[in-house]
């Protein structure tokens, strides 16, 4: 059995109710292990010697009503080697409990509090988990930027006693997957990679720009100024139109879905700034 040495956050946003996982780990697709949410219910990281059946059991026994406790007094009392488990778990209320196992590879421990639980084996030092947990509390951004600051401090604070591979964050959102299908709001690896973390904040970048819904206040009249972008646009782009029409219409919508931008697009007519902003870059207007 492999020993996951780690360190973790999982968190609830009490403004969205969003909750997140992010992880990073000196092992091969970390992501692949540690992270279990569900919107509505729960977030859990399970690490050290993994026991990834705590994920899907700690989110079944948050859904029949148990708390935190109970779950905890439920998972080790099957576990002949819960000593060597680390794991946290968020509620959707935002209750939180770590674990620490004795048997757990030193440096090794945790912190929870409303909203979060964060945990790590095999550290530099304690200070990881302060940095960790204090970076998440004073942060200002949006949630899944500041799961990613918290991550890259707790990083630059020492991380994982032996190096980097890999990282990954996963928020679920009801209803927040593409197209609304499902609750898989961001769910991002980097599964091995010298430096991971910039990486996976790299990846959250494109990830906003592509699957984000454009803000309706936001939206730019395509006529004047706005309609000569997009026609030039469109020209670099190989489509020679001189006016807004149905036939400029279907060739932006064409185009946006040639740069992955369908989530972006939105009423006829109308822009997505952020959109535009884009094209004009790629097309180097």
């Amino acid at each position: 059995m492999l020993s996951i040495a780690t360190f973790s956050l999982v968190a609830k946003d009490p403004n969205s109710h969003d909750l997140g996982v992010v992880v990073a780990s000196k092992f091969l697709a970390v992501g692949s292990v540690v992270p279990w949410l569900e919107a509505g219910v729960g977030a859990v990281a399970t690490q050290s010697y993994a026991n990834t059946s705590f994920g899907v059991r700690s989110l079944e026994m948050l859904k029949s009503g148990m708390n935190l406790e109970a779950i905890a007094s439920a998972l080790e009392e099957d576990d002949p080697e819960h000593q060597s488990r680390q794991y946290g778990v968020v509620s959707a209320n935002g209750s939180s409990y770590t674990f620490t196992g004795s048997e757990c590879t030193p440096w090794a421990g945790g912190r929870s509090g409303q909203n979060y639980a964060a945990q790590g084996n095999l550290l530099t030092g304690a200070n990881v988990i302060d940095a960790l947990v204090e970076t998440f509390l004073s942060s200002r951004l949006a949630f899944p930027e500041r799961l990613l600051e918290a991550l890259a401090a707790a990083d630059a604070a020492g991380g994982d006693a032996r190096g980097r591979q890999s990282a990954a964050i996963y928020v679920a959102r009801e209803r927040g997957g593409y197209a609304g299908f499902n609750d898989r709001y961001i769910d991002l690896r980097v599964d091995d990679h010298s430096t991971p973390i910039p990486e996976l904040q790299r990846l959250l970048t494109i990830h906003r720009l592509l699957f984000e819904r454009p803000n309706p206040d936001a939206l730019l009249l395509i006529s004047g100024e706005v309609e000569r972008r997009v026609l030039e646009v469109l020209r670099l782009a190989g489509q020679h139109l001189t006016d807004w029409n149905e036939d400029a219409q279907k060739a932006l919508e064409k185009l946006a879905g040639q740069e992955n931008l369908e989530e972006r697009l939105t009423e006829r007519g109308f822009i997505d700034p952020v959109a535009l902003d884009y094209l004009e870059r790629k097309f180097k207007v």
